[in-house]
């Protein structure tokens, strides 16, 4: 199966009202792990490098072309999103290798500010055929969509879109990225009021701390694109961990490393079939919550 653009996954995920997963990739075992759930799930998948993974490489190229690279030998349709970049020159640079879509984040900026360098992002990405996720948090506020407390306003959220011609939109409703426990609470009815305001897709960062239940009831309520990352280090970082002390003796890296690439290929396959709302109960949410949230 060819290399695909995330356009492609997104728009079908949101036309099945079902939801697409983006995982996040640090190195080539989480890539080939996530592409290797994806062909078990039968399901497209979205590999993700962040601008911190790309610090941690010390260029895009290396790990970018590996994720290209792995992406076009896959059985399943599989796209390359560069996530999470605050500079244009790292876009420049992902559209110049082949990447699908660039997800631009300018929410530390001020709104007038994270307008005008979203809108410059997203007309040279369409000028390239690439599509391109934006984000939104606070009004005017410096900490990013994901703030503590932070939401986002609907009738702000639909201008934002009009005025950056982006083609899907990150928004907080109540995740945090780097969550180690899976208890976020969502606002579902906010997810809802924003998918009838938004006139693109919606996407769900810091999806590690959702509780499967809750991820399921976002995308019933609205959401598409469904970003983890810190979960399939939990996962990966466990495996090694307990082959390593299984067998202290060894000294092949490809043992314990591989040990991780297997059950990272495991839980996202898990995943896919949650986010496509493959059996499970929908959240029920209390009075009491209701008052609460």
């Amino acid at each position: 199966m060819p290399l695909v653009g995330t356009g492609e996954i997104v728009g079908a995920a949101a036309a099945a009202r079902h939801g697409c997963g983006a995982f996040n990739a640090i190195q080539l075992e989480h890539i080939t792990a996530i592409i290797d759930g994806a062909a078990a799930a039968e399901a497209p998948v979205i590999v993700q490098l962040s601008q911190n993974a790309v610090k941690y490489h010390g260029s895009l190229a290396p790990v970018g072309t590996a994720a290209l690279a792995a992406a076009r030998a896959a059985t399943t349709p599989v796209a390359v999103h560069l996530d999470h970049a605050e500079s244009a020159d790292l876009v420049r640079e992902a559209v110049a290798l082949g990447f699908g879509s660039v997800m631009f984040d300018a929410s530390k900026l001020d709104y007038t500010d994270n307008v005008r360098a979203t809108r410059e992002v997203a007309a040279y990405c369409h000028d390239h055929g690439v599509w391109v996720e934006a984000e939104l948090g606070e009004v005017g506020g410096k900490d990013g969509v994901h703030a503590p407390g932070a939401r986002t306003d609907p009738d702000e959220a639909a201008e934002f879109v009009a005025s950056t011609g982006i083609d899907a939109l990150a928004v907080a409703v109540g995740s945090s990225h780097a969550m180690l426990t899976r208890d976020a609470a969502l606002d579902f009815e906010l997810i809802a009021r924003l998918r009838e305001k938004v006139p693109v897709p919606l996407v769900l960062h810091g999806s590690s701390g959702v509780p499967d239940a809750g991820l399921a009831e976002a995308v019933r309520a609205g959401m598409t694109k469904i970003n983890i990352a810190t979960q399939l280090n939990k996962v990966f970082t466990a495996a090694a961990a307990e082959d390593w002390r299984a067998h202290p003796e060894r000294v092949d890296p490809r043992k314990y490393l591989g040990a991780g690439r297997a059950a990272v290929a495991v839980e996202v396959r898990r995943l896919l079939g949650v986010l496509k709302l493959d059996h499970v109960e929908p959240v029920k949410v209390t009075i009491e919550q209701t008052l609460r949230d």
